[in-house]
Parts: structure tokens; sequence; C-alpha cells
């Protein structure tokens, strides 16, 4: 097999990526894009494409170019906006009322990331079961050991100024993520028993999304809002050793299409406290402690518990490693090989029997 790769102008480091059967594309004029974005997305690529004489065009993030007429593979990963179009910006119209939905229709095949979104797209689009095949992501296994010599522990507590307990959230500050929420349960563990818990603190790391600015004022007007820290948007490397040194990952998320933190968490050993709706309990299964997102004092309640015994969370530790083995990223790769190929032997002209 042959494959093309087709990266934009912002890709200049495409090396982890080069083989001998891989091609790596660039797609013409990319930096021009935001002038023309219809015309860009739809017309220029298609055109790229069709030139290419592809026998399937995977296209991986929701979307394909509307006018491109060969074969599709359409990995669909999160229909939040369909559920709860209130928690993103509006001006989305087109791409959720038409591009989404036409993509899916006119797709070969189907990719979803998980049970909880292949269900979504059933019943937001009507498409019929058996065109859609759950492919999971994966996570790479061990990676804490490697990255922890570009930033150890000590040097990322200095830097941040971290002490020695804290609970992690990783992930865009946006309306979804449910951090409102966190950060009460945080403040009212800390009421409730601050001798306990009172060297504990709760540090959020990730870019700022829409509606950010209801985070930091929720982070205000709480009493022990001091304990909480915001790192804004960290490397790699630094997300992994934080991770890795944490006493426990707290992602009490509203709508997840597949939860990746949630794994690259238990990878490492760390205890998760997640929530139990959308593809999160598939995910996790049965290695981290489930809450309601929507009630902040089962989020409490969770804290108080893993945070307070110490033979519970070596207990997620050992469960989480064993839960995040069952997601690779070549058991990835080899289900969606299958795929290809079985959308490859359908386009093939069937042999005719002759009838005597």
């Amino acid at each position: 097999n042959e494959y093309f790769l087709f990266f934009d102008w912002r890709v200049a480091d495409t090396k982890e990526f080069q083989q001998k059967n891989v091609r790596i594309k660039y797609f013409p004029f990319s930096q021009y894009k935001r002038y023309l974005p219809f015309t860009y997305s739809h017309m220029l690529i298609s055109a790229v494409l069709i030139k290419e004489r592809l026998d399937i065009f995977h296209a991986p993030a929701n979307t394909a170019p509307l006018t491109y007429t060969g074969d599709v593979v359409l990995t669909i990963h999160d229909l939040a906006i369909y559920r709860h179009p209130y928690w993103f910006p509006r001006g989305q119209t087109f791409s959720t009322k038409f591009l989404v939905p036409k993509s899916a229709r006119k797709a070969k095949r189907i990719i979803a990331v998980s049970q909880a979104t292949k269900k979504d797209i059933i019943r937001l689009f009507k498409i019929n079961s058996e065109k859609i095949k759950v492919i999971y992501e994966g996570v790479i296994q061990h990676i804490g050991s490697k990255l922890a010599k570009k930033a150890s522990k000590a040097q990322l507590q200095k830097k941040y100024k971290i002490g020695e307990k804290y609970l992690l959230f990783v992930g865009t500050l946006e309306p979804r993520k449910n951090l409102m929420n966190l950060i009460k349960a945080f403040n009212s563990l800390l009421l409730k028993n601050y001798r306990k818990f009172k060297d504990y603190e709760l540090i959020i790391a990730g870019g700022k999304g829409w509606k950010y600015e209801e985070i930091f004022k929720t982070i205000k007007q709480q009493k022990f809002g001091y304990k909480i820290r915001f790192l804004n948007y960290i490397p790699h490397e630094e997300k992994v050793v934080l991770m890795k040194n944490a006493t426990c990952f707290v992602f009490p998320t509203m709508y997840e299409g597949f939860g990746l933190p949630v794994l690259e968490a238990m990878s490492l050993g760390t205890p998760v406290i997640t929530s139990k709706i959308s593809s999160l309990p598939e995910i996790a299964g049965n290695a981290a402690v489930l809450v309601n997102p929507n009630k902040m004092e089962e989020i409490t309640a969770a804290f108080n518990k893993v945070l307070a015994n110490k033979n519970l969370r070596q207990k997620m530790s050992k469960a989480g490693l064993a839960q995040s083995r069952k997601f690779n990223w070549k058991k990835t790769a080899q289900e969606t090989m299958k795929l290809y190929r079985e959308v490859y032997q359908e386009k093939k002209p069937k042999k005719k029997v002759k009838k005597r």
C-alpha cells in the first residue's frame, strides 16, 4: 500500500511520518485559507485530492470537502455541540446543520471513537449502525520516565510554585469542562475538613476557551480560592510530569467523545476521578471513581474518599494502568486498516457469473 499524508503550512516537521511507502503532501495556499475558507476547504482541497486519484480519503475530523466525489472514511470524535449548543459560541450553523450531517451521510464508513459517539451519530443523523465502526483511540504507555528527564518534578514545582500534594485538572477552560463545580467542590472539601486536607492544592492547566472569565470569577468567590492555581497551557512533557506526580487527576467534565486525558493519567498510574456520563464510563471502566458532574456534593465526596485512603489510591493506580493498556495505537491502526480494506473491496467490480 501507498499512503499520502496531507498537511497545511503550519506543520513543518514531518520526520515521524516519513517511511518508504508514505508520501508527504502539503495543501497549496493553505496560509490564505482564512480569506476564502469555503473555497479553500471544499473546492481547492477537493481538486488536490482528486488529482492524486486516491482509492480512499480518510477525513479525520468530522467533515469532508463537499465537492469531493471519491470514497471517504470519516472519523467523528465529538458531537457535543448538537446535544448542548449553549456550551459553544454562535456562528457554526453551516457546519452543524449542513456540513457535518452531509459528510456523515456520504461517507462509505464512519469511525466513531466510542460507543457513546456512535449512539449520538445514529440518533442525530439517522445513520445505519452497520455503517459505523467503533475504533478507540490509543494512549502511549510508560511515557513519564522518558519525558521526566526534560522536566523533573522538582523543576516544575519550583517553576510553578506547586506543593507536594495537589489535585490536577488538564483541559481547555470552557463551559463543558464543568470547572465551576470542580472549583466549588474543592472549596467545599476544605470548608468541611481543612485540617485533614489543608496541604492540598487544585492545579488547573489548560488554555483559555470560550467564557473562561466565569471560571476566574468563581475562584475569587471561594474562601480557599488562594489554593487553586491556574497554569495556562503547558507543554506536553510538563503535563506528563505533573500528571504522574499528582495525588489524583480530576476530570468531572459534562461531555466527552472519548476522554483521552483520563487514559493519559491512568497510563501514568495516577488515580482518576471523572464523570459517569457520555463516553467516560466505557473508557475508565472500573478503574476510576465516577461521579455525577451536576452534583457538586458528589464530587466533594469523591475527593474525600480518594484523598483520605492511601490503599484505595494504590488499588486505583494498578487498575488504571491495566485499563489504559486496553487502548493502544497499534490496535487502532490495525482496525483502521481493516476498515480501509473493507471499503476498497466494496468498490472493486464484482465478477459476473455466466448463466448456462
